[in-house]
């Protein structure tokens, strides 16, 4: 890096928060330019910056650990839930790890994991 730079850089890091935030306004009115990503990148990267936010998530599978003792029960809810067949459905419901609903908003994955957990089987949402 340059003198010229490094003399810069050094002059900048003596700047408060609000004389940064003027700067960079200024910057952006003289050069016609937004600052917003670098700005908010340079500005999550400091040791005073608040955590951001962590998304909700909003999509879920429901995931088949066990069929139990009534597997035909299970069976029929399954084929209630999804568009499967008979075989499909019993080969998914002996399928430990199977996923039943993938993508499904929070409500569906809850009242299908409370259907398929009344007729008898081990379920997990994820």
């Amino acid at each position: 890096m340059s003198d010229k730079l490094a003399k810069l850089v050094d002059e900048l890091s003596t700047l408060s928060v609000l004389e940064a935030a003027d700067l960079v306004k200024l910057l952006e009115e003289k050069w016609g330019v937004s600052a917003a990503a670098p700005v908010a990148v340079a500005a999550a990267g400091g040791p005073a910056a608040a955590a951001e936010p962590v998304e909700e998530k909003t999509e879920f599978d429901v995931v088949i650990k066990d069929a139990g003792a009534k597997k035909i029960d299970v069976i029929k809810v399954i084929r209630q839930l999804t568009s499967l067949g008979l075989g499909e459905a019993k080969a998914l419901a002996e399928t430990a790890g199977g996923k039943i609903l993938t993508g499904v908003g929070k409500d569906a994955a809850q009242d299908a994991k409370k259907k398929l957990e009344e007729a008898g089987a081990a379920i997990v949402v994820e």
